[in-house]
Formats: structure tokens, sequence, C-alpha cells
């Protein structure tokens, strides 16, 4: 697990290819970082389903209630057929800009 803090923003990667042992690590070491915005990087792992990623609801929903983001990148997904409620992009590119929107949206009150 690779951690990058980048400002207001923490980038966690997964570099062992272990999808369910970065998961429980992300879970177990969440507090640390639940006062900043979140991007989780799954772009390395390949044949991820909407199922792993559900898995990312609750801390997704933390996040939420916190007001601060949670973006997921994976690489090839079928983007339609994830849930509303997690947000999951292709690119980091992509996250920061989602990640900059909503500090926008929350600076204006909405």
């Amino acid at each position: 697990m690779k951690v990058d803090q980048k400002g207001h923003t923490v980038t966690i990667k997964n570099t062992q290819g272990d999808f369910n042992a970065f998961l429980e690590k992300v879970t177990q070491q969440f507090k640390t970082f639940e006062k900043q915005n979140i991007i989780i990087d799954l772009s390395a792992d390949s044949g991820l389903t909407e199922k792993d990623l559900k898995l990312f609801l609750p801390l997704s929903k933390q996040q939420k209630k916190s007001k601060k983001s949670f973006v997921i990148v994976v690489a090839d997904l079928d983007f339609n057929a994830i849930s509303d409620k997690l947000i999951v992009v292709p690119s980091l590119l992509e996250a920061h800009d989602i990640i900059e929107m909503d500090e926008i949206e929350r600076d204006l009150g909405f």
C-alpha cells in the first residue's frame, strides 16, 4: 500500500496486488485519513468487479458524512454498472478534478 499526500487529498494505491488485503488495510487505517479527501487507486488491479468495489461503500458513506470526497480509480470496468453511491473514474486526473469540483460545491454551500 502506497500513500501519497498532496494538499487536502490522500491517494492510496494498491501495490501488493491482493485486493482483499488492501481493503482490510485501508479499513483499519481509515481513521488516519478521514479528515482528507481520499482517492483509492486500483488502476493497476485487473479483473475487479462491481461487487469488489461495493466493499468500499461503508468507507464512502463515512467520508460523505464528514463532508469529504471518496473517489475510486479503476482502469477498465463498465462504469454504467456501478452504484450511484460510489464515485468511480478511469484516471487519477479525473479523480482530482472531481475532488476539486466537490470542494467548490462545498465552499458554495451545495
